[in-house]
């Protein structure tokens, strides 16, 4: 572990926040200056990161949540009431300013892929979050704020990287130890939430799933593993068909086609169900079983389409859409 000097820093700024002054740093410090003709208060004139808070897991002076007078410092005022500040990396007790901005609650759910992928194993799907936010899937709202620490701005950006390449990976919670995984980069010890790529059983018998969390119904899979099962499966997907079924819906065939190597079949589905309604599967064959893999979820059609082309091992000529910065 670096060890956090709070004199380490590189800007300075002073602001006014909730009829208070602040001197704020950049390294997440804040100092609040003492009431023109008061008394000097015991948190007044001295800079600190604040005091870690057991319930909300966020940093305090007094009353006060740091963050939000660091993001007012370094960003500005709240766009509105309706805005909250993210901590990008989902560390709470992270306020550099670089890792602060202000954000609709929903903005913070589907532009932070490290928020929306918590999202995601607490409550089964985003779906299933804005249904009823107060009813997580049993034991999976993670209240543990025991790896969340004020930071040096090397382990924020290392540690920012990791739980970004987790949140992409599509893997789900195991064992280990989160807070030595992320601030001691040698670390070998196994990784929460990076467990190995791990293979399910779904509904549908000689199917299997891989970053396919819910089991799932697959109606137009052959039956068997003939000589040549993807053009065979290929086949029988025609636009508008069902190709996955689970109880968060159903995902219908819009464009399908085999990899350049033809060792790989790749289909895109729309689910007007979904937040993303737009995915991108993939098949292979494994000892006898036909695997089923997600490739992603889009809000737009250009997006899955783009991802669907570059699978095939061609070259995309058309643009950037949402899904290239989400």
């Amino acid at each position: 572990m670096e060890q956090i000097d709070i004199d380490h820093f590189e800007k300075e700024v002073t602001c006014a926040f909730k009829e208070e002054t602040y001197s704020v740093r950049d390294n997440g410090a804040v100092f609040r200056h003492r009431k023109e003709g008061k008394r000097k208060r015991p948190l007044d004139e001295q800079w600190t990161f604040g005091r870690p808070s057991e319930k909300r897991g966020y940093m305090y002076i007094s009353s006060t949540v740091v963050h939000q007078i660091v993001a007012t410092a370094f960003h500005g005022e709240n766009p509105t009431k309706d805005h909250v500040v993210d901590h990008i990396d989902t560390n709470k007790r992270n306020n550099r300013p670089e890792n602060l901005r202000w954000v609709t609650r929903l903005d913070n759910i589907l532009s932070n892929p490290i928020s929306r992928r918590r999202v995601e194993i607490a409550y089964g799907s985003i779906e299933n979050f804005l249904k009823n936010p107060a009813q997580p899937l049993p034991g999976k709202l993670d209240q543990n704020f025991d790896w969340m620490r004020t930071v040096t701005k090397k382990e924020a950006e290392e540690s920012y990287k990791r739980l970004l390449d987790w949140a992409k990976s599509g893997r789900n919670p195991s064992g280990g130890n989160l807070d030595e995984w992320l601030y001691n980069p040698g670390s070998e010890k196994q990784v929460e939430g990076l467990e190995p790529d791990r293979l399910i059983e779904s509904v549908t018998p000689g199917a299997l799933q891989k970053n396919w969390k819910t089991p799932s119904e697959f109606p137009l899979c052959p039956s068997d593993v003939g000589p040549d099962a993807l053009a065979d499966y290929l086949k029988g997907l025609k636009e508008g068909e069902v190709f996955a079924r689970n109880q968060y819906g159903e995902s219908k065939v819009v464009l399908t086609a085999l990899s350049e190597s033809s060792d790989e079949l790749l289909v895109v589905c729309n689910n007007p169900q979904g937040i993303k309604e737009w995915s991108l599967a993939q098949v292979s064959i494994d000892d006898q079983f036909f695997v089923h893999e997600s490739r992603g979820t889009f809000f737009t059609l250009e997006g899955a389409t783009k991802q669907f082309t570059l699978a095939q091992g061609l070259e995309w000529e058309g643009g950037d859409s949402i899904d290239d910065y989400s």
